[in-house]
């Protein structure tokens, strides 16, 4: 607030000075108007918009997206002493790359005629978010279609990475089509409805022989699927990076000595 002036309590004076007076006072009040804080507005605001887990990790998923799938799994290795790739027989459906976090699901084996037995599956997409890759496990399924091409169309509209089934998947042709990746253990004409149940979403699961919790960073390749512990992420990704960085600059020097033991003696990369 500025203190109010009066012009009453003014010595008096002629009427130059009144005037050069009330002047000088306006450009005193103009002047503590600008100095003056801002005045502080109250206006109600809309909460703030919830964000997936899937979507705040966005620096570390483009690392992994631009790091070679061997080097993660090396890294992996040497810092936990674990190997979590995932076996050769899951395979992509075509040659791709991505990286994402994992939205998980399991199916349990169950003879059934409930139409609402695998409901939970195909909410867990819905409430999928950008980034995720559906990891679903199926009890005893390499040859039951886990996904096809109507739950690829879901995920590829919600802008998952893509999925890895611990089972079969069909429709290869039209997932092709849309470009949306897929990595399972064949492709199968099956399907799961009246032969399995829906037994969670978000829960610890093993893939292929992986432990895989919700949030953990799944990496593919061409080489194949990784499975990168959220805890650990950083760690892993900086060392894949130096991996790369000294595997790519070994190429040069392997040609132009024809000596890969060289290159391994300088690099001490293999």
């Amino acid at each position: 607030m500025h203190p109010t002036l009066s012009l009453s309590k003014l010595p008096p004076a002629t009427d130059v000075g009144r005037h050069a007076t009330i002047s000088l006072l306006t450009a005193a009040i103009v002047a503590g108007l600008l100095l003056a804080p801002p005045a502080q507005v109250t206006a109600t605001q809309d909460p703030p918009a919830t964000t997936l887990t899937a979507t705040t990790d966005g620096a570390p998923l483009d690392g992994f997206r631009h790091v070679e799938v061997a080097s993660v799994s090396d890294a992996l290795e040497q810092l936990t002493g674990k190997k979590m790739y995932m076996t050769h027989r899951m395979r992509p459906i075509f040659p791709t790359r991505f990286a994402g976090h994992a939205l998980t699901v399991l199916l349990k084996k169950e003879t059934n005629h409930d139409p609402d037995a695998l409901k939970g599956m195909l909410q867990a997409i819905d409430n999928g978010a950008p980034n995720s890759v559906y990891v679903m496990v199926l009890e005893d399924g390499p040859d039951i279609a886990g996904m096809g091409g109507l739950m690829g169309t879901a995920m590829s509209a919600r802008n998952f990475s893509g999925a890895v089934i611990d089972g079969g998947v069909r429709d290869t042709a039209y997932l092709q089509k849309i470009g949306f990746p897929v990595y399972a253990l064949g492709v199968v004409p099956s399907t799961s409805v009246g032969h399995y149940r829906f037994a969670g979403s978000n829960i610890a699961v093993n893939c292929d022989g992986v432990p895989v919790n919700p949030g953990d960073i799944i990496a593919a390749d061409p080489d194949g699927v990784v499975v990168v512990p959220a805890a650990v992420a950083p760690q892993v990704l900086k060392l894949a990076q130096d991996m790369d960085f000294n595997e790519h600059s070994m190429y040069a020097h392997i040609e132009r000595l024809k000596s890969i033991e060289e290159a391994v003696r300088k690099f001490g990369r293999l």
